[in-house]
């Protein structure tokens, strides 16, 4: 499943914003769309993104997200998105395993750059 979307989300010429639900064992349960934007941005809302978390009794989420630029570095704003993010599912109990960008055939994850 996440392949296919991340696959389907860089094709996109705007940027779109969705998350993966996840259960207990970590399968993927749900992939929904959050948000589209611009060129250039996308708004995702805490509220927005957890909801679907919380109607599927999520234990944990991955964000992801396209850069239609075809470069995935993450900006200032994909950073403090990820924090926020982080710090309300720290108040609900759903873990932020990551957010993922992708661009032209690459990815960043933040997990792993240590920004989240």
């Amino acid at each position: 499943n996440a392949i296919r979307v991340t696959t389907n989300v860089q094709a996109e010429a705007q940027e779109v914003f969705g998350v993966l639900i996840l259960n207990t064992k970590n399968k993927i349960v749900a992939v929904h769309e959050i948000s589209r934007g611009s060129l250039n941005s996308s708004i995702a809302h805490p509220r927005e993104v957890f909801k679907p978390a919380i109607l599927h009794n999520a234990a944990a989420i991955i964000c992801f997200h396209n850069h239609p630029s075809g470069d995935p570095e993450p900006s200032r704003e994909d950073a403090e998105l990820s924090k926020r993010l982080v710090e309300a599912g720290k108040i609900l109990g759903i873990e932020v395993f990551d957010h993922i960008i992708v661009g032209d055939d690459r990815y960043v994850s933040l997990k792993e750059r240590g920004m989240m």
